[in-house]
């Protein structure tokens, strides 16, 4: 028997598998068809696939070309739960057969060194995360990126890598120090800074705190927090994903909190799937779900309890780029769009195809940067038929996609998220 394949043969997998009636109205909304036009790279057709295994009508050859082949292809945007009919849980189903598909194939040294390095040895530990932003920043200070791009000369895998490198500002906030709330306080609550997040867009995670802190929030930060685990879980690492979601139920639920905050769609999502991760947990099942209720997108939080609303003025023509995570994940839509619609002198354009994915998907822009590139393309297409000056999202790899891709576009927009320009708007009342 392969390994791993008693996850996909379970009943309430097979249940899930049974929801699906075959309809293909996800095959107009999922990226990856529009990108190779085969059923097997449609939802549809992965849960076919996902349905052979679990009948056991895939050998082990199947298992690690065919099988392994279409379900990395997989972006796990989401885009099809929410246009399946049948509330189909995707996601649900995508993240065991990726667990299968790791635990039968056998990556080589490079890939293996890479995964150990970021996955295990990097997002784990924020501040190491810094000591190499603060390098990067200095590649950048120094003009070794523009050398290095103008030459490209990197080998794939680092070339995808340092195409995703934003701008960076090495100033980071002492966690350690009160942050209380500015004015009437109103509450309390802590706020999830994330990895990536925090290393290398710290003025998102900085002006998160400080909108918050304007709203009335005492805002605290754990320090035994770490990285959510989402990266873990698209690669298939369920083990480090389990290890990561523990350590931060321990340090969230240590404190008495009005909520728990996070900036980032897929860190929210993820966060908030603890549940589903630890569901075989003893210890930790009934305390994930407990933790997962606490969870709120910054954009959530803030729609219902934006006490001090933006009155300065912000000129300019903007449009939004939906995290899928947030989008169709989350169900987090209306929130970000509202927020921003409050801001003095700013015009929101919508995207013909806001539901779209740009691309990133946790690692995906670096496994796969060829198909990665392709959905970026047509999503800065989308983008640049707006006119819009500015870019803004509510994701940290959305964030690095679309400074990515506004640079491979030739477009001038500015990227933002959407709590930078709610801060913005503070800033320019005073």
């Amino acid at each position: 028997m392969s390994a791993g394949i008693e996850l996909l043969t379970t009943q309430d997998y097979k249940a899930k598998l049974d929801q699906c009636i075959h309809c293909g109205m996800c095959l107009q909304v999922c990226p990856t068809y529009a990108v190779f036009g085969t059923e097997m790279d449609s939802p549809r057709g992965r849960i076919a696939l996902m349905r052979a295994a679990s009948e056991g009508r895939l050998d082990a050859e199947k298992l690690s070309n065919s099988f392994a082949t279409h379900i990395t292809r997989c972006l796990a945007c989401r885009a099809c739960e929410t246009a399946c009919p049948s509330n189909v849980q995707y996601g649900a189903l995508v993240e065991p057969a990726r667990v299968v598909v790791e635990k039968n194939r056998a990556p080589g040294v490079a890939e293996r060194f890479l995964r150990w390095l970021g996955l295990r040895q990097l997002m784990p530990h924020v501040n190491r995360l810094k000591i190499l932003a603060v390098l990067m920043w200095l590649y950048q200070l120094v003009g070794l990126q523009y050398l290095v791009r103008k030459l490209d000369f990197l080998p794939k895998t680092l070339k995808a890598m340092e195409a995703i490198l934003p701008s960076i500002t090495p100033r980071y906030r002492d966690y350690r120090k009160p942050m209380p709330a500015l004015g009437a306080r109103r509450g309390r609550v802590a706020f999830f800074t994330g990895c990536i997040q925090e290393a290398f867009l710290a003025p998102a995670n900085e002006a998160t705190v400080w909108v918050l802190q304007r709203n009335g929030y005492d805002v605290i930060a754990p320090p035994g927090q770490i990285c959510c685990g989402a990266a873990q879980v698209h690669v298939g690492d369920e083990e480090m994903a389990c290890e990561l979601a523990r350590r931060n139920i321990d340090a969230f639920m240590a404190m008495e909190v009005d909520a728990i905050v996070t900036n980032a769609g897929g860190c929210g999502l993820a966060l908030k799937d603890y549940p589903h991760l630890l569901a075989n947990d003893p210890v930790y099942a009934e305390r994930a779900r407990q933790f997962a209720t606490r969870v709120r997108d910054v954009n959530e939080f803030l729609v219902d309890h934006l006490h001090v609303p933006p009155r300065g003025k912000i000129r300019a023509r903007v449009t939004y780029i939906d995290s899928c995570h947030l989008r169709h994940g989350q169900k987090v839509v209306a929130q970000p769009r509202t927020l921003l619609k409050r801001i003095p002198g700013l015009e929101l354009v919508e995207l013909q195809r806001p539901d779209r994915c740009c691309g990133s998907a946790g690692v995906y822009n670096v496994a796969l940067p060829d198909t990665a590139d392709v959905i970026l393309d047509d999503k800065m297409a989308d983008v640049a038929a707006t006119g819009a000056n500015l870019i803004v999202t509510s994701n940290t790899g959305c964030y690095i996609q679309m400074i990515a891709g506004a640079r491979k576009a030739g477009l001038s927009a500015k990227v933002k998220h959407v709590v930078e320009v709610l801060d913005m708007s503070y800033r320019a009342e005073r």
